[in-house]
């Protein structure tokens, strides 16, 4: 069976998106893509680490109807309080030390398409407050300044945590959840999808022949 068929192709144009499997669990999944895709809705996209949340949300922005518009990226988690708001919500000039002149933030850069906010859960709660703002109304206020500024954005969420058991202990806002759980879509571990091993397996092999122009050997059913 040649690979092409076994990669599951979410668009027109044949593009597969790294995303690979046949097994019940990731038929599921292609579905709740699919359905994302068609709308304009907030998704939060859930899983251990490894199980392929950025190649969903890559899938979700070239297929949706924000293809056309940015699609700006963020690691929530690299980031302390201060310089995560600077980063998503842009800067007044002199509203601190070292601003110099006025700084769009990533929601400014992603008006029109999408922007992916990554590990979600590690987000500082008063910083959850300020993106509620944003998510609830669409408008945001750089730091230091003080004129609205509207911004036109989907958001899709990704995180390693159980956001749930966050709300319970006081670590997240239930009203952010909400507002981001719009539509979820979980990614199964590896382990709960084995049949998609081989089908991963032979994607590699033929991604490095065709990167190294040259045949390499088949791998055992073992």
């Amino acid at each position: 069976e040649k690979i092409m068929a076994l990669t599951r192709r979410l668009d027109d144009d044949g593009g597969s998106y790294g995303i690979v499997g046949n097994s019940q669990p990731m038929k599921v999944i292609f579905q709740l893509i699919e359905r994302a895709v068609q709308s304009d809705a907030n998704v939060l996209i859930s899983g251990e680490s490894g199980t392929g949340k950025e190649l969903v949300a890559n899938a979700l922005h070239e297929s949706g109807k924000r293809k056309s518009g940015p699609f700006v990226k963020i690691n929530c988690s690299a980031l302390n309080e201060t310089l995560i708001e600077s980063e998503l919500f842009g800067h007044a000039k002199g509203a601190f030390t070292g601003a110099y002149q006025h700084r769009k933030g990533l929601f400014e850069m992603a008006a029109g398409g999408d922007i992916f906010l990554d590990e979600i859960g590690d987000i500082p709660l008063g910083t959850q407050a300020k993106l509620l703002r944003v998510v609830e109304t669409k408008h945001l206020e750089r730091i230091g300044g003080s004129r609205d500024v509207y911004v036109d954005v989907r958001i899709i969420a990704a995180t390693n945590r159980n956001l749930s058991e966050r709300v319970e202990s006081g670590l997240f806002r239930k009203d952010l959840f909400y507002r981001l759980n719009v539509l979820p879509i979980p990614l199964p571990p590896l382990r709960q999808r084995e049949g998609d091993i081989p089908l991963l397996v032979f994607s590699m092999l033929e991604e490095n022949r065709k990167t190294l122009n040259k045949k390499i050997l088949r791998v055992s059913p073992e």
